[in-house]
């Protein structure tokens, strides 16, 4: 395993390409409203990052033909955004996006409530931005890296929900992913020791009712197992000696 730190000059790259990428966070949220199609947010999201002279991270990507991923209710990540998937009063949308900046990216997710939802909905889309940070209290130099995951899982499943064990955060700088993964679950190993320097994508992924998850025949859209919803944020973060910095938030 090869985790970088980060130089000085990498660092204010991927801090541009976070302060835009939560620009364009922020745009696509005022736009989520019943009657939008997911291809429409996409369009929108493509719209937004070009016109801040980024290249989308996820367009082409291994194949996805996307730039936004638009996952509704019971899809956990990558869904693929269709003309004719249209949002509706009472729905949850979580929107991953990333922004290349000069080589290098940043990405980060956010879910969404699509008009009024359920009081229960509400609950699962507050718990999994909690358990992001409740995880990143332990995202600073001489740390190990799986105090965040322990601290993520510890705090989610304290509600009753599934926390995702197919998928992971990751580092990320020049590559979109890179070493180390980032489990939002406790591990055996303590994991790497935690330097300043060190830039990561930690991004919780709950599901209402059990952590298991299935993908669909498109090869991308994974899904809750039981039909239940699933929420999902992501923050794109860098370690310092004393709080990481969260590069993806205004």
């Amino acid at each position: 395993m090869s985790v970088t730190i980060k130089s000085q000059r990498e660092i204010e790259l991927m801090r541009e390409a976070g302060r835009i990428l939560a620009a364009v966070h922020e745009e696509l949220g005022q736009a989520i409203r019943p009657g939008i199609s997911t291809l429409e947010i996409d369009q929108l999201g493509e719209k937004l990052i070009r016109g801040y002279g980024c290249i989308p991270s996820f367009k082409d990507y291994n194949g996805y033909p996307a730039s936004i991923c638009v996952s509704v209710n019971d899809e956990v990540v990558h869904g693929i955004p269709h003309k004719d998937r249209i949002l509706k009063e009472g729905d949850i949308v979580s929107l991953d996006a990333g922004v290349i900046w000069h080589g290098y990216h940043s990405d980060a997710a956010r879910t969404h409530a699509v008009g009024t939802i359920r009081p229960e909905a509400e609950r699962l889309i507050r718990v999994t931005r909690e358990s992001f940070f409740e995880g990143i209290r332990y995202a600073k130099a001489g740390n190990h890296l799986n105090d965040i995951s322990s601290a993520v899982q510890a705090y989610a499943q304290r509600f009753g929900y599934g926390v995702v064990r197919d998928l992971v955060g990751h580092g990320i700088g020049s590559h979109l992913h890179e070493d180390p993964e980032v489990p939002n679950f406790a591990q055996k190993r303590r994991g790497i020791r935690l330097q300043a320097g060190m830039t990561l994508a930690v991004e919780p992924m709950i599901n209402m009712g059990s952590a298991a998850v299935a993908w669909l025949d498109d090869d991308w859209t994974v899904v809750t197992m039981d039909g239940s919803l699933s929420a999902h944020y992501e923050n794109t973060i860098l370690i310092t000696e004393g709080e990481p910095e969260i590069l993806s938030l205004r």
